[in-house]
């Protein structure tokens, strides 16, 4: 597995690099913002570890625009503050981060978060790799969502936290999920935060595979509840 280490204080750039080589990630690192781009194009890493406050773009910046480059692999983002303000941790998951650590942190906190995201795609342990509906596909081991007509079909360009959700949904049809069961779902015990942020991945999910956005016809919202998934073809 491959870590990227966007973090301009040195000496925490090779407290965690040295974490996790000797867990045996393979780490590289950089110090801007401009340099997190340019080495993500070249090394397309599993994970990345982006603090906030970089020089050049900072890391909000840098996170959004990873989410809206295509490449082979999208990767998990574990973003790094040393502000500790709730806002911070919002902006940060809404812009398209997978989980936020707060300065100062124990290396081994981190070590243990960066195990938890690249785990979460054995989270389906025994169940079908592949979950079809009458208009999608969605396989769990490539990663891939396709959205099938009559006559086409189209592969999603979906996130990884698009994927991680979209995969809930379709994966237990006619479910009604409330926000804190698709928190525990996509964040688990280490989201401190509003619960609102998932409305703003459901809102990004159904620009991506509804007909219109507006008037949803798979991601359903039940009011006063959650959301519910349905495609009857």
């Amino acid at each position: 597995m491959e870590i990227l280490i966007v973090e301009d204080e040195r000496d925490i750039a090779q407290l965690i690099r040295l974490y996790l080589e000797k867990e045996g990630f393979v780490c590289r690192v950089c110090r801007d913002g401009l340099a997190a781009l340019s080495t993500y194009q070249e090394q397309q890493p599993d994970l990345v570890i982006l603090d906030l406050m970089i020089p050049g773009l900072d890391g909000l910046e840098v996170c959004t625009r990873i989410r809206q480059r295509s490449g082979s692999k999208d990767p998990y983002i574990l973003m790094l503050t040393a502000k500790g303000e709730e806002i911070d941790r919002i902006v940060g998951l809404s812009t398209g981060a997978d989980d936020y650590l707060v300065k100062p942190f124990s290396p081994r906190e981190l070590v243990a978060r960066v195990r938890a995201l690249l785990r979460r795609t054995l989270r389906q342990g025994g169940q079908p790799q592949i979950h079809r509906t009458p208009h999608f596909s969605l396989n769990l081991e490539q990663r891939q969502a396709t959205y099938r007509t009559e006559d086409r079909e189209v592969e999603l360009d979906l996130t990884t936290l698009e994927f991680e959700l979209f995969s809930a949904f379709i994966s237990h049809p006619g479910r009604v999920w409330n926000r804190e069961q698709l928190i525990d779902r996509l964040w688990g015990s280490n989201f401190f935060g509003d619960e609102r942020v998932v409305d703003t991945h459901v809102a990004r999910l159904r620009k991506k595979v509804e007909p219109d956005p507006s008037s949803p016809t798979f991601i359903k919202t039940v009011i006063g509840v959650g959301y519910r998934f349905e495609d009857k073809g």
